[in-house]
């Protein structure tokens, strides 16, 4: 089969194709034929050798991805060949689970059930978006229906997932992009503001949509941009949770005392087993009546990996970019 390798950390260059031999399964094992990979940045960071954790040298990138079970290990349960799944990320799949393949080894915990009226493509952009944005809104924000919710960098996966979330819990969506055309899918999206944060004035607008209460909830992709701004317009009791961080931020902390706000921290590599099994019935449930549809910017050949890796740090982002084998 043929299967992305990295066999040096470095720029995106270092992602080739190879062939490797086809996959047997353990006992444990569930053997995944896959028909779409989801790419996310963190992948891009483990890549480089700059995150904190690395996988050993060679390994296949990729923790999301979607297709149908191949074949099945003699202790696994609830599974048989042909099945449709998704695969999620857990924190051995993150650093090199392997979906940027033909084939992926999964244990069972890692699969999902994927509803008939989800594509394949929809299925990959399930695992860490999706999971990133639930996990952000109701485990750590703990969001309650009537609240408002601004999502910072609402163009890309999870700000799109975090959407659709929200709408179907009932908060009110506040949604930030940089283009006309990211803008005009967060309005195709159900937002009921939309704001370009490259405006001066973006922040006014969000005050004035809030009678000048603010928001109660803040899902920050760029803390090391926003955070401080960010108290700022936070209702008493509000809650920022910082997805994505890029360096060190200076904070006015008098702003989060005046209001009894709180500034959460998150990541996928802390959601316990029990947690994550959950959060994915709740998103199978949701695939599964339509309330989620995640939106595919591009599809690219499992060769152009390199290409998707650029793409996705990219700025302007408009939905996930999957790879297809």
């Amino acid at each position: 089969m043929r299967a992305v390798m990295v066999r040096a950390f470095g720029g995106p260059e270092v992602l080739r194709v190879e062939d490797v031999e086809p996959m047997i399964p353990g006992a444990g094992d569930v053997i995944v034929r896959i028909r779409a990979a989801g790419v996310n940045p963190v992948e891009t960071y483990v890549r480089s050798g700059t995150y904190a954790r690395k996988p050993s040298l060679p390994y296949v990138p990729g923790g999301d991805g979607a297709g149908e079970v191949e074949a099945v290990g003699t202790q696994v349960k609830g599974f048989k060949p042909g099945d449709r799944v998704y695969i999620t990320n857990d924190n051995v799949a993150l650093l090199g689970a392997g979906t940027y393949a033909e084939q992926a080894r999964c244990s069972p915990a890692m699969v999902h059930r994927l509803p008939a009226r989800a594509s394949f493509a929809q299925g990959a952009a399930v695992g860490v978006p999706y999971g990133t944005a639930y996990r952000s809104l109701f485990m750590r924000a703990n969001a309650r229906a009537g609240e408002t919710v601004l999502v910072h960098g609402a163009t890309g996966g999870v700000g799109l997932a975090a959407i659709q979330l929200a709408r179907a819990y009932g908060l009110r969506v506040v949604g930030t992009g940089g283009t006309n055309e990211g803008l005009s899918l967060l309005r195709d999206q159900g937002v009921d503001l939309a704001v370009n944060h490259h405006e001066p004035d973006y922040l006014s607008r969000v005050m004035t949509a809030t009678d000048g209460r603010g928001v109660d909830v803040v899902l920050e992709m760029a803390a090391h941009l926003n955070l401080d701004k960010d108290l700022g317009i936070l209702n008493r009791g509000g809650r920022i949770v910082v997805i994505g961080n890029r360096g060190r931020v200076e904070i006015d902390a008098r702003q989060a005392m005046a209001r009894d706000a709180a500034i959460l921290g998150m990541t996928l590599f802390n959601v316990t087993p029990a947690e994550l099994s959950g959060l994915h019935m709740a998103l199978v449930a949701g695939l599964e009546n339509g309330t989620l549809q995640p939106v595919i910017a591009r599809e690219i050949p499992l060769t152009e990996a390199s290409a998707a890796h650029e793409a996705v740090m990219a700025p302007g982002a408009k939905g996930k970019i999957v790879l297809l084998p």
